[in-house]
């Protein structure tokens, strides 16, 4: 399995879960991350699988829901694994959505349920190299949250946290602390999520 992650600590969790996979990270950047899975790809017979967390677009889910979206195939396994999550279509975006109005704008013109900045790239290298391709997202900001500035600059290209980015952002408008507290809490019950789920995949694919 090639896990497509945007974060550093998405792909600890699943190379913690899944230790045979080859995690790829994007950091936020689609064409380094096509790159990366092209590379990954090559010679490669299996599935390439986007992991990680994601913004909803539905207002039914809450922050550590889990969404399922791909191949019927590998929809229906990870379906077997996860019997509680929901399937809907996981919309890929080149920059993050903070306001309730773009989330509400996307998922009118789309019908998505999440959005997330990696599985698009994922998909399309997996259609391009004919592979299996699924998506195990969990939702992190609900559909009526608005993010935060601070939250916007939180990615570096390495995947990793820019904390001085965050840092300054703050610096600059401290009255978005609650929202970045509040934030930072649903993020963390999102990737308590990705920890379980991750460890579901892990007894279907490995």
């Amino acid at each position: 399995m090639i896990a497509a992650c945007g974060l550093k600590r998405e792909a600890r969790i699943v190379a913690r879960a899944c230790p045979d996979a080859v995690t790829v990270i994007g950091g936020g950047v689609a064409a380094q991350l096509e790159a990366r899975l092209e590379l990954a790809a090559e010679g490669f017979a299996g599935i390439i699988l986007s992991c990680g967390i994601a913004g909803a677009l539905s207002p039914a889910l809450r922050p550590g829901d889990v969404v399922i979206d791909g191949d019927d195939t590998v929809v229906e396994q990870l379906r077997r694994a996860m019997p509680d999550a929901a399937r809907g279509r996981i919309v890929g975006g080149d920059a993050i959505l903070a306001s309730v109005m773009a989330k509400r704008a996307l998922r009118d013109a789309t019908g998505g349920v999440a959005v997330d900045m990696e599985s698009h790239v994922a998909a399309r290298v997996a259609a391009r190299r004919g592979l299996a391709f699924g998506a195990v997202r969990v939702i992190s900001d609900g559909a009526a949250d608005d993010l935060p500035p601070a939250a916007l600059v939180g990615m570096r290209p390495d995947g990793g946290l820019a904390l001085g980015a965050v840092l300054a952002s703050l610096a600059r408008d401290p009255r978005q602390l609650p929202a970045l507290i509040r934030t930072g809490r649903q993020a963390d019950r999102a990737f308590a999520g990705l920890k379980a789920a991750m460890e579901a995949v892990s007894r279907i694919i490995g």
